[in-house]
């Protein structure tokens, strides 16, 4: 069964994880994603092998996965040469460098849009191609205290700044690069015409909170730190602690705090004045508002607190209340299959005689012919035969890789497992 992007030819100079999720999602998705890096020792998420004697650990794997690899210097003036023709038969370009580092190649955007005019081109850096601060270094956490993100964890003024506990910049940034090039290369079948994609951190960054961005933008709504409260600000949207573990529930609507109230034995607060706002709480639609905050949350409290977690998940969900149980990752992944409890893809490739598993990325089509059957290459694996494809011969291969300018691998990748 054929894949969408299926005749799509990808360079991809980029490193770490924004990049490479970007064209994660390409290959996975049918493309042909060549992947260049330095051939030395190829790109630096190779390193992060906690002890083991590979270059393609879980972490470089997970994302590199179905692609190939051109271990090539792109420093020297015979390999951006190289490069440059491989680009006048690629419909996608995508570095991640600070601005400006390409253009020192003859890579950046005019120089292959001159090989290949209607290339779709996508920079991806921490602060965009332009303005005062394009030539700062970013990391995902910095990013997080730029944008306020930090202070939009955590409970309090006071609180210390707290960053979320995985690099949801970089994934954010990554997948929002990889919708703007798939519709990029629909206008292109549409009109012809390529398009240059200036994807930065930042903006990632602010898409992630973007109705509080929006908020203050428009209104001038300055952010407040929740905690575990949920957006709508409902005194039942919050997380408590059980006698077992924590819950989170989000009883937004006075119908679902009506529920809420009957599982947890409350219902007087119901009709508490005190507590809650009547006039809106009997209203046909809006949600729950408070009179009391504190009273409310500490009657929540006391009631929460008598209560298992793992009973009040499943009595809750009955009732036509969302509420979870605080788990970890691997308590959720575990429990998702041992019990089939959720349906998510189960993907597996070999890489390097062990299994490397995922659960996708992120949906599922009814067409489109399964995960891409292949490992992350080693370094340079699939790299001749890419240059061979272009017209290279071997003997000009075996040049470039005696001078130091290229390296390649002849292995081939892996097949999925059954």
């Amino acid at each position: 069964m054929a894949k969408p992007l299926e005749g799509v030819r990808v360079l991809d100079l980029s490193h770490v994880i924004a990049g490479p999720l970007a064209s994660f999602y390409l290959a996975q998705l049918g493309a042909e994603v060549i992947k260049v890096e330095p051939p030395l020792a190829g790109e630096v998420l190779r390193s992060m092998r906690d002890g083991a004697d590979t270059d393609t650990p879980t972490g470089f794997a997970a994302i590199n996965a179905g692609k190939q690899s051109l271990a090539l210097d792109i420093r020297t003036r015979e390999g951006a040469e190289l490069l440059r023709g491989l680009a006048a038969g690629a419909d996608v370009f995508i570095e991640n460098f600070r601005p400006g580092v390409v253009a020192r190649y003859g890579l950046d955007h005019a120089s292959i849009r001159a090989v290949r005019p209607d290339i779709v081109y996508c920079s991806i850096s921490g602060f965009g191609q332009r303005g005062d601060w394009s030539q700062r270094g970013a990391y995902d956490h910095v990013v997080q205290a730029l944008t306020g993100m930090m202070m939009m964890s955590g409970e309090g003024d006071d609180a210390p700044p707290i960053k979320v506990g995985f690099p949801v910049v970089d994934v954010a940034v990554g997948m929002l690069a990889a919708l703007a090039i798939v519709s990029s290369l629909h206008r292109r079948s549409r009109e012809g015409a390529g398009q240059y994609i200036d994807a930065s951190m930042v903006q990632a960054s602010l898409m992630l909170m973007y109705p509080n961005a929006c908020a203050c933008l428009s209104d001038g709504t300055p952010t407040r730190r929740v905690g575990n409260r949920g957006y709508t600000g409902s005194p039942a949207a919050d997380t408590y602690r059980c006698a077992d573990g924590w819950l989170a529930v989000a009883a937004n609507t006075p119908a679902q705090f009506r529920r809420l109230a009957g599982v947890l034995g409350i219902e007087a607060l119901c009709g508490d004045a005190r507590a809650l706002d009547l006039a809106a709480f009997n209203a046909p639609n809006g949600f729950v508002v408070p009179n009391d905050r504190g009273y409310v949350a500490d009657r929540l409290r006391q009631a929460f607190a008598a209560h298992s977690a793992m009973r009040l998940e499943a009595q809750l969900a009955q009732a036509g209340v969302p509420a979870a149980r605080v788990r970890k990752l691997e308590e959720f992944l575990h429990e998702a299959d041992a019990s089939g409890c959720v349906s998510l893809p189960d993907h597996r490739f070999r890489q390097g005689g062990r299994e490397v598993r995922t659960h996708g990325i992120g949906f599922v089509f009814e067409q489109d012919g399964g995960p891409t059957p292949a490992g992350a290459p080693s370094l340079g694996q699939g790299g001749k035969a890419v240059l061979l494809r272009a017209g290279l011969d071997g003997r000009r291969i075996a040049e470039l890789e005696r001078a130091g300018i290229l390296r390649t691998a002849a292995e081939a990748p892996e097949p999925l497992a059954s």
